[in-house]
């Protein structure tokens, strides 16, 4: 009787067991990260006897937990790579809206600027219309500022975003470190695994993967190590490496994340954080952003510094040089908080045409200074300075100190810098200041241009002094006036230019021995819109990138760049979501529970244990069967 009661003993508790496990498994069917578990059951070793082997019920070994450390990984890995491309999506997308908006970009205001120096051209005497220029100027520095302006707040924004997901990095990672120690401490029972602290650990990881991109390294007692980037580790068993974010030593604009370490901080190379929403916030601050102002800043420099050039070369209402038509900020240079030496380090714009719209950082070896172009990485050594390079003048003092290291922005800040430097309508200089006239008594057909002041500015300082060409022959002229060298038997070429003293005059047709012509100050030139007018064709030139784009172009260039970005990276969001998607329902198909099957199990369970309970009763009819006959 006692063989019959322990195998029906037996049974009931595998069969509670299995309802456990069951019921376990229901209530936890939406738990985040939880794996289906099942109880594995053997047959209890038989009792030999005479009439051969009898059994003596059934043991539950263990509670496995239905796992497959690969579909895990993939799932993980599929996860941290989404929430990667979905945060620099989301951010890719503020820019694409803000350069892409047709009322309220840069380009409008170009257009409308251009029209107004056009129509400036045409009635360079009216003042309503210099006014309305002034107007469309003002609106443009505006809008420049403005764009910058929401540019700034979103590197502000995202810096934020870096310090709080490093906040939830550091609280994943002692969750992580706590749960090992509970781990290590559970398995002082060998051989049973902690299936729901397993459950936990797996889901923050999960968690972290999603945050920063973790490597995990699974131990044979159940605990793990995680490590972040390259290699650098951020959990080891229950100790945790603490990351931390400050303003970066290279450039205070940016929050760096560093691991803080025997009371020094080591920090991390942004390219290294290629995982998870920190990596998307990193490489969209750090390329694309960076990107966006910098090619909104060599368009204002490029509009500054061209139209400054040539207001210069012109005169205002009043007869006076043209001054300045903008302002502009100096290249920012910020040295790094780490160097030892003294040196002072400034750039300048020496050609706004020639600039790469790049950041630069500029080391000193010791011996040399490196310089290296950001957005390509191209490195060039220089054994002094200054240098000018890209359109970019760098000078420093001495004190550099070996390994001191600089970080150089051109253009960053010039749309947030950019202002107004004429505000009176009278100062724009629309006239040239120098004109072409012909003498009444000449008797040839000779017509001489207007006149174009030669750039670049200053004008040369003899602009203004008279000069006058005669003709000695139908096919020469002597030249006299202070400055011209008064050269004699110049050869002529009919509508060839003439260049003396800063100008550049024509001289069609066929003048006649003895005919004259003089280039002399313009002092009656209100209604001259000669340098109102190359300032309008300035919108057409190709003037920025060596050359090759127009201001709008440059403009356009930018604008085009981050929508097929955003574009190209919305598009690669999708998929990974699509193969997170797949990766989920591998692994559910393995670990998740199946609700209908757990029914099935609970029907299976409740008649083991009824069938079990029914031994027990079996056998205790038997024994008193039995006791009843020995009365």
């Amino acid at each position: 009787m006692s063989d019959i009661y322990s195998i029906g003993i037996s049974a009931l508790a595998a069969a509670q067991a299995g309802l456990v496990t069951t019921g376990q498994n229901i209530s936890n069917a939406n738990t985040a990260g939880y794996h289906r578990q099942q109880i594995v059951q053997s047959a209890s070793t038989p009792l030999q006897t005479g009439s051969g082997f009898l059994g003596q019920g059934v043991q539950v070994d263990t509670v496995k937990r239905v796992y497959s450390q690969f579909l895990d990984q993939q799932v993980n890995q599929a996860q941290g790579q989404a929430s990667y491309y979905t945060t620099y999506q989301t951010q890719l997308s503020q820019i694409d809206n803000l350069l892409g908006s047709s009322g309220s970009g840069v380009a409008p205001a170009l257009q409308n600027f251009f029209q107004s120096v056009s129509a400036v051209s045409a009635n360079a005497s009216d003042m309503p219309t210099r006014q309305s220029m002034v107007s469309s100027a003002s609106a443009l520095v505006t809008q420049f500022n403005s764009m910058a302006a929401q540019l700034t707040s979103m590197r502000g924004g995202v810096n934020s975003q870096i310090a709080s997901t490093v906040s939830q990095v550091n609280t994943c990672a002692q969750q992580i470190a706590a749960i090992n120690g509970q781990i290590l401490a559970a398995q002082q029972n060998p051989g049973q695994p902690p299936n729901d602290l397993l459950d936990q650990q797996g889901a923050l990881v999960s968690q972290l993967n999603q945050l920063v991109g973790a490597n995990v390294v699974n131990n044979s007692d159940g605990t793990i190590n995680v490590s972040i980037g390259n290699g650098q580790s951020l959990v080891t068993g229950s100790q945790v490496m603490k990351l931390t974010a400050a303003a970066s030593t290279a450039d205070p604009q940016n929050m760096a994340v560093g691991v803080a370490t025997g009371g020094a901080t080591v920090w991390l190379d942004s390219s290294t954080l290629q995982g998870g929403s920190l990596g998307g916030l990193m490489t969209f601050r750090d390329k694309d952003l960076t990107q966006a102002q910098n090619s909104l800043g060599l368009v204002a420099t490029g509009l500054a510094q061209t139209l400054n050039n040539q207001q210069q070369l012109g005169q205002d209402l009043n007869g006076a040089p043209g001054v300045n038509l903008f302002t502009l900020p100096s290249p920012v240079v910020l040295g790094n908080t780490n160097n030892s030496g003294t040196a002072v380090v400034t750039a300048s714009v020496s050609a706004a045409g020639a600039l790469s719209g790049s950041d630069y950082r500029l080391t000193y070896t010791g011996a040399n200074y490196t310089l290296t172009r950001l957005s390509d990485n191209t490195t060039t050594t220089y054994a002094s300075l200054p240098q000018t390079v890209d359109g970019l003048t760098i000078s420093s003092t001495a004190g550099a100190a070996a390994g001191d290291s600089y970080m150089i922005e051109p253009t960053r800040n010039a749309a947030a810098g950019i202002a107004m430097n004429v505000t009176n309508p009278a100062q724009i200089a629309a006239a040239a200041p120098i004109i072409g006239g012909a003498a009444n008594a000449n008797t040839g057909s000779g017509v001489i241009s207007a006149g174009s002041v030669n750039a670049p500015p200053p004008p040369n300082a003899n602009l203004l002094q008279p000069v006058t060409i005669t003709f000695t022959s139908p096919t020469t002229f002597n030249v006299t006036g202070t400055g011209t060298g008064n050269p004699g038997g110049v050869s002529y070429t009919a509508g060839a230019n003439i260049t003396y003293n800063g100008w550049t005059v024509k001289i069609s047709g066929a003048p006649a021995v003895g005919d004259s012509f003089t280039v002399s100050a313009n002092s009656s030139g209100t209604a001259d819109g000669r340098n109102a007018l190359l300032m309008s064709g300035l919108q057409t030139q190709n003037t920025l990138a060596n050359g090759t784009t127009t201001f709008q172009g440059a403009y356009a260039q930018m604008v085009s760049a981050v929508g097929n970005q955003a574009q190209q990276v919305n598009t690669t969001a999708t998929a990974q979501t699509a193969l997170v998607s797949q990766a989920t329902q591998a692994q559910q198909s393995l670990s998740g529970v199946n609700l209908d099957e757990e029914a099935a199990n609970l029907l299976q369970y409740q008649n083991a244990y009824q069938a079990a309970a029914k031994m027990i009763a079996t056998a205790q009819t038997l024994f008193q069967t039995i006791l009843t006959a020995m009365n």
